[in-house]
C-alpha cells in the first residue's frame, strides 16, 4: 500500500485469532466480505488454545466446518483421563475422567450437544478458520499492526495502521471495527474501555516439545492432561517450574509442558527466565524415561490474569474474544468464548447491515457477551486455584522439608491417620472435576437483553426455571428465552437420517418449532417473514409432524404445549416462547419480532 492511501471497507477486523477469523467466516456465511489485519506475520505458530468444547463446536458446524475440524482434532478417545503423577513413566497418584468421560457423566454430555469434546490446538484451527474467511472472500493482511482510530462520522472509522513489510502507514475506512486483537488490544486501549481486574497469579512458562511418548500411553489410557510434581520437593524446584502440567499436542509425540509458579508467588519475568538447557532438564525429568529423546521446539511466558472488559461495543467499533476476557486456560474455555462471542455477532451486524433489525439490536451483543466473560474468567481462575487443596493434602505447601516428609510419610500409615490424610487427598482431586466436567459453565449462558422478548414473560414463557445445584458441573435444559436450544434428536415418519434440533435452527435464520395443533403459527411464520423481510422456518415437531419426536425427548424438554411454539434466534438461543396456542399469533409474532430486531 502507497504511503497515505486510504482502503476501502464495510468491514474490518484487527486480529485473526479464533475470535478474528471465525468472525470473518461466521460474517462470510451471511454473504459478507472484508479485510481482516494481524500483526502477526502468520496463523498461530504455537498451540496455546486447545479443546474445542460442544459449544464451541456447535458454532462451526452452523457454518459446514465441524468436519474439516474433526478430520485434524485428536478425538474425544484421547481426552479420557486427567492425571497425578511423579513423572510421565513414574509414579501415578490419581486420576479422573475427563471431558465427558465419566460413566455416570456420559449420559449429560451426549444428550446436551450433537457434537463432542475435542482436542483441536491453535495452530490446526487458525489455518481451517483462515482458508474459509480467504474462499469466502476475505482479504487477509498479516504483518499488519493497527495503530489508531478515528471516527469522523457516526458510521464511519478509520483505521491507521502499519505495514511491517514495507514499512508504510495507510489507513482503512470501514463502517464496522472489530477489535479481536488478543490480550494486549490496542483497540481497547484506543477506546479507553475500562478493565476490571482482579490480582493475577504470576507467570507461568509454556515449553513445546517434540518427544515421542507411546510407549509410556500404550493402553494406559492416561488422556492428554498430566499434573507431574515430587511430593517430597514440594515448591523447592526451579522458581519456574515447581510443578506444571504436561499438555498432549499430538498423539503422542508433541507436547506443551506448562510450569506454573508456587501458589501466591508473583514472579518477575526475570525470576522466569532460564537456559533451554535448563527447560529441556526439567522436561527430561518430568518424563522420567532417558530413552525418550526431547526436542526444544518453543518456550514463551504467559501472564495468568483474571480481567474482563466493563463493555465490549463503543458505537461502530466491537470488541472480542482475548481483548475483552483474559483468563488462564483451566476447563479449556478460551477459544470456545471467543467462537461464541463472535457467533452472536455476525448475525446481528448482518441483519443492521441489511436493514431487517434496527440499529439497536447491536446494543445486545455487549448486554449479552460481557457476563458471559465475567463468568468465564471467574471459573478459569477459580479451576486453577482448585488445585492448591491437593498440593495442601500432600503437605507440598509446607517450606519445612521435615514437615513436608513427615506428611508424605503419614500416607502410608493404615491407621487413622494415613486415612484422613488419604480421605483429604481423595476429597481434594474431587474438586479438580468441576474442572475437567464443567458442562454448566460451557453450556448454561444466559442472555439478558431487549433480544431476547420477555416483556410477556408470565403469560408466554412461565416463571424461569431454577438453576441447578452445581451450576458449573450441570447442564441447565430449558427453552426458556434467552436460554441455549435444548439438543434434541429427531427422525421423520419413514426414518431417515436422524436430525437434531439444533441443525434445523440456525444457519442464519430465524425458526420457530411448534407441535400438533400449532398450525397457526406456522402460518403466523409465513406472514411475519414476509411482512418484514426476514427469513423464518417453521418447524412441527410430533405425531405425524414434520419431524417425529421418537424418543419423546423435546416432548420433555420444549416445556410449552404441543399447540404452543418456541422461536429460536440465528445463533440457537432462544428468542421467545408461548406456552399455547393464543388468539392472533401473528399479530404477537410481529410484536416479539419487531422488540427483537428493534424495528
Amino acid at each position: 500500500m502507497a504511503e497515505g492511501e486510504v482502503v476501502q471497507t464495510d468491514l474490518l477486523i484487527v486480529g485473526a485469532g479464533p475470535a478474528g477469523a471465525s468472525l470473518a467466516c461466521f460474517l462470510a456465511a451471511h454473504g459478507r466480505k472484508g479485510i481482516m489485519i494481524a500483526a502477526a506475520p502468520g496463523t498461530a505458530e504455537t498451540p496455546r488454545a486447545h479443546i474445542t468444547n460442544m459449544a464451541g463446536l456447535e458454532c462451526l458446524r452452523d457454518i459446514g466446518l465441524e468436519q474439516d475440524c474433526l478430520d485434524v482434532a485428536t478425538p474425544s478417545h484421547n481426552m479420557a483421563h486427567t492425571r497425578w503423577c511423579r513423572s510421565m513413566a513414574g509414579e501415578e497418584y490419581a486420576r479422573v475422567y475427563s471431558w465427558g468421560h465419566d460413566p455416570k457423566r456420559k449420559g449429560d454430555y451426549e444428550a446436551a450437544s450433537p457434537c463432542n469434546h475435542v482436542d483441536l490446538p491453535q495452530t490446526l484451527l487458525e489455518p481451517i478458520l483462515t482458508k474459509r474467511a480467504l474462499h469466502k472472500g476475505w482479504t487477509i493482511r498479516f504483518n499488519t499492526r493497527f495503530l489508531r482510530l478515528t471516527r469522523p462520522a457516526p458510521d464511519v472509522v478509520i483505521s491507521e495502521v502499519f505495514d511491517e513489510v514495507t514499512k508504510t502507514t495507510y489507513k482503512i475506512q470501514s463502517r464496522y471495527l472489530f477489535g479481536c486483537d488478543g490480550a494486549r488490544s490496542q483497540v481497547v486501549r484506543e477506546l479507553g474501555i475500562p478493565l476490571i481486574k482482579k490480582p493475577g497469579q504470576g507467570l507461568a512458562l509454556n515449553v513445546l516439545v517434540r518427544a515421542d511418548m507411546a510407549h509410556l500411553i500404550g493402553d494406559r489410557r492416561v488422556g492428554n492432561l498430566h499434573w507431574v510434581f515430587r511430593p517430597e520437593e514440594g515448591m523447592e524446584g526451579p522458581p519456574w517450574g515447581a510443578t506444571g502440567v504436561v499438555r498432549m499436542v499430538r498423539p503422542w509425540n508433541e507436547w506443551m509442558f506448562i510450569f506454573l509458579p508456587a501458589p501466591g508467588q508473583d514472579l518477575t519475568a526475570e525470576a522466569m527466565d532460564a537456559s533451554h538447557e535448563e527447560y529441556l532438564a526439567r522436561v527430561k525429568m518430568f518424563i522420567g524415561d532417558d530413552s525418550v529423546k526431547v526436542e526444544l521446539l518453543h518456550a514463551s511466558k504467559w501472564w495468568i490474569n483474571e480481567i474482563v472488559a466493563e463493555y465490549y461495543s463503543d458505537g461502530n467499533v466491537f470488541c472480542l474474544g482475548d481483548a475483552t476476557h483474559r483468563h488462564p486456560p483451566f476447563n479449556g474455555l478460551g477459544s470456545n468464548t471467543c467462537i461464541q462471542d463472535a457467533f452472536n455477532l455476525a448475525w446481528k451486524i448482518d441483519y443492521v447491515m441489511s436493514g431487517r433489525a434496527g440499529p439497536g439490536l447491536l446494543d445486545s451483543f455487549s448486554a449479552e457477551r460481557q457476563p458471559v466473560g465475567a463468568e468465564v474468567i471467574a471459573r478459569a481462575n477459580q479451576g486453577l486455584r482448585d488445585h492448591i487443596h491437593w498440593q495442601t493434602a500432600l503437605g507440598m505447601l509446607e517450606p519445612d522439608r521435615a514437615k513436608r516428609l513427615a506428611i508424605l510419610a503419614e500416607f502410608d500409615d493404615p491407621g487413622p491417620r494415613g486415612r484422613q490424610r488419604r480421605e483429604e487427598f481423595m476429597r481434594a482431586i474431587e474438586i479438580t472435576t468441576t474442572e475437567f466436567h464443567g458442562l454448566g459453565i460451557e453450556m448454561n449462558q444466559r442472555y439478558v437483553s431487549r433480544a431476547v422478548y420477555l416483556a410477556d414473560a408470565d403469560a408466554d414463557a412461565g416463571p424461569p426455571p431454577a438453576m441447578p445445584h452445581d451450576p458449573i458441573k450441570t447442564h441447565l435444559v430449558t427453552t426458556y428465552p434467552g436460554r441455549r436450544l435444548p439438543h434434541v434428536w429427531l427422525n421423520t415418519r419413514v426414518p431417515g437420517s436422524r436430525v437434531s434440533t439444533i441443525d434445523l435452527a440456525g444457519h442464519g435464520r430465524f425458526c420457530l418449532l411448534t407441535g400438533p395443533g400449532g398450525q397457526a403459527w406456522k402460518e403466523a411464520a409465513r406472514a411475519v417473514a414476509e411482512l418484514l423481510g426476514v427469513e423464518i422456518v417453521a418447524y412441527s415437531i410430533g405425531w405425524k409432524q414434520d419431524y417425529e419426536d421418537i424418543y419423546f425427548d423435546w416432548a420433555r424438554k420444549r416445556e410449552v404445549e404441543e399447540d404452543g411454539c418456541v422461536l429460536v434466534r440465528p445463533d440457537r438461543f432462544v428468542a421467545w416462547r408461548s406456552k399455547e396456542m393464543i388468539a392472533e399469533p401473528e399479530r404477537k409474532l410481529e410484536m416479539v419480532m419487531r422488540s427483537v430486531l428493534a424495528l
